[in-house]
């Protein structure tokens, strides 16, 4: 092959790279804002869709942890290409499955499914490896960081604009993107990884639990470690249960949660690619990490006291803050091991944060469930007051859409075409009278501030 047919195919490469990363991703957050619906959907309980949620999320948390490994050695053995085109094609039939889920043990299979096929990131960035030299290394692993940033951006908004059509229609769209990612792979994607240079698979280097030797074995990690685990834990509040309580407290729909999601992926690129920088530079890694989990704190508790919308929106700038936290994290931990440690490290740290990822939607989902259900009297959230007095006056608590759960700022536009729109369950009719007076009751109950 001459120079010009490699760069030619190197480009080729890097751009589908770039492209199957920001499609699968926005596939990944198109579904994010209409999930917890569907789910409460099929429970017909805003408190028990809490629990179901977190448990779907640990799943999906849990098959990546278990599979990510494992998806890499295989990439080892059988090359990169196979690897990211079956993910591919495994993610856009998965997305079919869900759309068509006639119960919540179909959804429970589509996000097992789900975990499984998205382990192939960590082949994506084994592939970067293969085709670029180590000096440029962080400039291709920042394009697909950026790939990625992009991708849950635009994903949370386009989900939520397309949930307004129901709650499957986003499903649909996100199986065409990953369609569209196999397809294009198929036509455009050369292997990364000479069969000289595969490796057999080995259940060894497949160990997922593996990788956390190297934190017993540094002792000075120990407490990085833990800074990183509950790092991530309690991050997961927001994928566990900003949903269900967005639109529970503030009737915010499917529209408004993505872009409130947008906001909080734009924030975050912000911190991380504006902010760390010059930050360190006048505080060192140590104070900047700080900085950024004290203010993290700070943003989530003014989320979780707010009084209305506005003020849990103004509370996310503080919460970006923990953007500082997470790189300077990393570089504290880099620098307490090797050069011929750093990849074991990584796979020790995504170990770490796949744990935190399982444990965290667990007990974020039965601390909402808690909150919001008969059980919890005395800790109920309450809704916003504003939005509560309003749909006093209204067929039941702020008006339910066609999917039985509140739409903010909808009741006019929401009037004339709600009985019209369909879900595809056929008890949903049968369960709006109940599902009203449940929330009326939740509403009653609420007397006291989250």
């Amino acid at each position: 092959m001459s120079a010009l047919s490699r760069l030619r195919s190197h480009r080729a490469a890097l751009a589908f790279i770039f492209v199957t990363a920001v499609l699968d991703i926005v596939a990944m957050g198109i579904i994010i804002p209409v999930l917890p619906g569907l789910i409460e959907d099929f429970v017909g309980s805003n408190a028990r869709a809490g629990i179901i949620n977190g448990v779907f999320v640990a799943l999906w948390a849990g098959m990546q942890f278990i599979c990510s490994p494992i998806i890499g050695s295989l990439s080892d053995q059988y090359g990169r290409r196979p690897v990211i085109l079956i993910s591919c094609a495994g993610l856009s039939l998965d997305y079919v499955l869900m759309a068509v889920a006639p119960d919540l043990w179909w959804l429970a299979l589509g996000r097992i499914i789900a975990g499984i096929t998205s382990s192939s990131f960590t082949t994506v960035y084994a592939y970067m490896a293969d085709i670029t030299a180590p000096e440029k290394r962080a400039r291709a692993y920042g394009l697909i960081g950026a790939a990625f940033s992009a991708g849950f951006v635009l994903g949370p908004v386009l989900g939520g604009f397309l949930g307004e059509f129901g709650p499957r229609v986003p499903f649909w769209f996100a199986a065409a993107l990953s369609a569209v990612a196999f397809f294009y792979g198929l036509l455009v994607l050369p292997e990364s990884l000479p069969v000289e240079k595969r490796m057999t698979f080995s259940w060894k280097r497949a160990n997922p639990v593996g990788a956390l030797i190297l934190l017993k074995r540094h002792t000075e990690l120990s407490g990085l470690a833990v800074v990183n685990f509950l790092l991530y834990f309690a991050h997961h509040v927001f994928s566990a249960v900003f949903v269900l309580y967005a639109a529970y407290r503030y009737s915010w729909g499917p529209r408004e949660v993505g872009l409130l999601l947008a906001l909080v992926g734009v924030l975050d690129m912000l911190v991380q690619g504006v902010l760390v920088g010059p930050v360190v530079k006048q505080l060192g890694d140590r104070s900047t990490m700080v900085l950024g989990l004290v203010g993290g704190t700070v943003g989530i508790a003014a989320m979780g006291w707010a009084p209305d919308g506005l003020m849990f929106i103004l509370a996310m700038l503080p919460n970006a803050l923990w953007g500082l936290a997470m790189p300077t994290l990393q570089s504290l931990m880099t620098r307490r091991v090797g050069e011929d440690e750093q990849g074991q490290l990584q796979g020790a740290n995504m170990s770490v944060a796949s744990i935190a990822g399982v444990m965290s939607p667990l007990f974020f989902g039965w601390v909402y469930s808690f909150s919001v259900g008969d059980g919890g009297a005395g800790v109920h959230v309450q809704r916003d007051p504003a939005r509560r007095c309003a749909g006093a006056h209204r067929p039941g608590p702020g008006l339910l859409s066609g999917r039985g759960r509140p739409v903010a700022g909808g009741v006019d536009r929401l009037v004339g075409r709600a009985s019209g729109r369909t879900s595809g369950i056929g008890r949903r009719e049968g369960r709006a009278d109940a599902l009203i007076r449940s929330r009326i009751r939740s509403g009653i109950a609420g007397l006291s501030s989250f």
